[in-house]
């Protein structure tokens, strides 16, 4: 591959990435690459060239896009933004359904061990972070809830396997002992950027 033919790759794939709205995959940016193109060399190249900018080459939701550099964000506000306030039955909820997708509601129930209030998956899915997929195939096909690429987006998250792990959450203070609701490795919240504390619930008030 000749060096203008790879500039001219590179130039390509910034230009789409610039002019698109959401994450863009590998197999979308290499659909418009010549055929044999080194697509991970031309990433790492426009990587490298923001590293340093006001901008950076990210990789979000099983995409890549371009974001304004972490630093700068809090000099980018032109607004006071409403922070949304969750309760604690739908930070829990959204933790499990993240580490144990696909799960239907009895199991959601069955980990925290208490009962889902009738508009925590409503408010997760009004926020569009949660989405029903499919049905389990057991008696009254209940339905299970999987996340969705907008939670991955909002969160920061390439994937689910960047999901914190136990000592992370433990060290940001977000899980503690707890007496009534049993959570595994696998269903503990995740570090969820940009909460208040979650309001109170009748049910079961939170409490770091």
């Amino acid at each position: 591959m000749s060096g203008d033919s790879f500039a001219e790759q590179v130039r390509l794939v910034e230009a789409l990435l610039f002019a698109s709205a959401t994450p863009l995959d590998e197999e979308s940016l290499l659909s418009r690459l010549p055929e044999g193109a080194a697509l991970p060399a031309v990433l790492g190249e426009l990587q490298d060239h923001y590293r340093s900018r006001g901008v950076n080459l990210v990789k979000i939701a099983g995409g890549w896009t371009l974001r304004t550099a972490p630093d700068l964000g809090p000099r980018l506000k032109l607004e006071t933004s409403v922070v949304r306030k969750l309760s604690r039955a739908a930070v829990e909820t959204l933790a499990i359904v993240a580490y144990h997708q696909p799960v239907t509601r009895g199991e959601i129930e069955e980990i925290r061990g208490v009962a889902l209030s009738k508009g925590t998956l409503d408010t997760l899915m009004e926020a569009g972070w949660v989405v029903p997929k499919g049905r389990r195939q057991t008696p009254g096909r209940p339905a299970t809830w999987v996340t969705t690429d907008r939670f991955l987006g909002h969160f920061g998250l390439a994937g689910l396997t960047d999901l914190p792990g136990v000592e992370e959450l433990k060290a940001a203070g977000l899980i503690g002992p707890r007496s009534d609701v049993t959570l595994s490795e696998s269903s503990l919240q995740p570090d969820l950027p940009g909460f208040a504390a979650p309001a109170e619930e009748p049910e079961e008030p939170y409490e770091p």
